[in-house]
């Protein structure tokens, strides 16, 4: 039986609702004494954090659905107010629901009198960060879930100028900035006030963009390229910006070009999961490619793979793609008295590279918002397969601008005899081997990676592939970057992170084995998985 207590939580719910498809089947569940359905999306507000809102699709307050968007952009309306901002630009993918979330913020947040942009349409989270700064504008909304299953929706959030005393340069939000937008939002206006004359951004603002990331490449080559967008909405923008740099020699992945909320191919389309760019590789097989670029549904990450001559087509780990991008960027000159940047779970030859190189080096909690707010960064990166390469115009990962740079790198590296494998193997020769690798465990109730990390916590392996513990640091109690998870280093170089993940039900184990031997780094990485 349904207690009193939930029916009239649920009535009034209903009450407020915009969308007439959540309230009718929330009434059709409340009619039927469903007590399961209606417990499992009454379970508190869906949480708004430093990641925005994320979750999956479905009526009541526990997921992601008009009443929920509507209610958060009344309270970033209050924020808003608050630090007397101005301005808004909102963005969207082209997931399901996207396009009405989008279109409720803005008609909340131009009916609470802001000047409120909306890109035209379905666009990467890049060009939205690029446009909260070429707008001046003091927020941006991105409506995505990024790499999430097709059942999931988010919402990012992003600010343009100084709060708090930090300057976010269109970069996501961290904290307090997330509990203070998440206290306006338990007290918003159920009944905001809506008006519809809101701003369109000009396709010149997406030329911009374009254009931004095309000055990037100063050597075009005409590598056969195999692309694909997952689903996702990077196709049209990533292949109008490699057209502009000089690339022409492109095969698109057909099966995975236009955006598709469904993600048919691909269940969890992200670059990541096992089998997500198998569609890329066999074009790449049968086309005799020389290299693949994928991008992760909102096109804010770039999977690099490459045919290996000791693995075949394989795809690149995020810290290898890092460590390209930092050694290319030292032997090019390219830092300009900048810095470089990565999160703890990322590898640690970044960091070498720039003691050696005496360039400024910050290791970050994880997730782009810490990287973000890095002064004058010049190359930041995250294992995630994240990437800044122009903070200044882009302060956020950019899938698409990094792929451009990757290409670039290969083409002038193949003229030179060398091949990104090898590369690599240069850059182990001078620095060490950093072997790493994760372990993700999905799961579906969220208690249980509490669980997990307890019993890790409270007993470590005493050796792993054979080398003793020497510490286990317990993350949650450091006091320059306290966050959720063990570090544990054991001797000849190995190094482990428990944590849960940030943006999936998941915890994960990120492994670094480093070594002079290359072969001795992947066996030792391989006994530990």
């Amino acid at each position: 039986m349904i207690s009193t207590d939930l029916k009239l939580e649920v009535s009034e719910w209903i009450k407020h609702d915009p969308d007439p498809k959540t309230a009718k089947q929330l009434q059709e569940w409340l009619d039927q004494g469903n007590v399961e359905k209606l417990t499992a999306v009454f379970n508190g507000f869906l949480q708004f954090g430093t990641a925005g809102l994320r979750g999956p699709m479905g009526p009541g307050p526990s997921c992601m659905n008009r009443a929920v968007v509507s209610r958060a952009a009344a309270g970033i309306a209050a924020f808003m107010k608050k630090h007397g901002f101005q301005s808004v630009v909102i963005g969207r993918d082209a997931r399901h629901g996207s396009a009405d979330f989008a279109r409720d913020s803005a008609e909340i947040l131009a009916g609470a009198g802001f000047k409120t942009y909306v890109l035209p349409r379905e666009l990467p989270t890049p060009v939205l960060a690029f446009a909260v700064n070429k707008l001046k504008a003091d927020v941006g909304i991105m409506v995505t879930a990024s790499h999430n299953p097709a059942i999931d929706n988010g919402y990012k959030v992003y600010l343009g100028g100084v709060v708090n005393g930090i300057n976010y340069h269109g970069s996501q939000i961290i904290s307090p900035v997330d509990s203070e937008i998440s206290d306006f939002i338990s007290k918003a206006d159920l009944k905001p006030n809506r008006i519809t004359e809101y701003e369109t951004v000009a396709e010149s603002v997406i030329d911009d963009y374009i254009k931004s990331v095309a000055d990037i490449c100063q050597t075009p080559n005409q590598l056969k390229i195999v692309y694909t967008a997952l689903h996702g909405v990077g196709a049209q923008t990533f292949l109008q910006v490699f057209k502009s740099a000089g690339f022409s020699n492109l095969i698109v992945v057909n099966e995975q070009e236009k955006p598709d909320p469904d993600f048919p191919t691909t269940p969890f389309p992200n670059p990541e999961e096992a089998g997500a760019i198998d569609l890329a590789l066999d074009y790449a097989k049968r086309e005799n490619a020389d290299l693949v670029i994928a991008n992760d549904p909102d096109a804010d990450r770039c999977a690099i793979a490459i045919n290996d001559p000791d693995h075949g087509w394989r795809m690149l780990r995020g810290d290898e793609v890092g460590a390209i991008v930092g050694k290319y960027l030292i032997e090019r000159d390219r830092i300009n008295n900048g810095a470089f940047a990565n999160s703890l779970v990322s590898s640690s030859l970044l960091s070498k590279m720039a003691k050696k190189a005496s360039i400024e080096f910050h290791e970050t909690l994880t997730g782009f918002k810490w990287i973000s707010k890095i002064s004058n960064l010049t190359f930041g990166y995250e294992e995630a397969l994240g990437y800044c390469i122009d903070a200044k115009s882009v302060n956020d990962k950019d899938g698409i601008s990094v792929g451009l740079l990757i290409a670039q790198i290969a083409g002038e590296l193949r003229d030179g005899g060398v091949s990104l494998s090898d590369y690599l193997n240069l850059i182990g020769d001078e620095y060490g081997f950093h072997k790493t690798d994760q372990i993700s465990i999905r799961v579906s109730d969220l208690s249980i990676i509490q669980t997990l990390l307890n019993k890790f916590a409270a007993n470590p392996p005493a050796t792993l592939a054979g080398s003793a513990l020497i510490s286990a640091e317990d993350l949650s109690k450091s006091k320059s970057m306290p966050t959720p998870g063990i570090r544990c280093y054991y001797n000849d170089g190995i190094r482990i992170i428990v944590r849960p993940s940030g943006t999936e039900p998941k915890l994960k184990c990120y492994i670094e084995v480093v070594s002079s031997s290359k072969s001795d780094a992947q066996l030792r990485c391989d006994q530990i998985k």
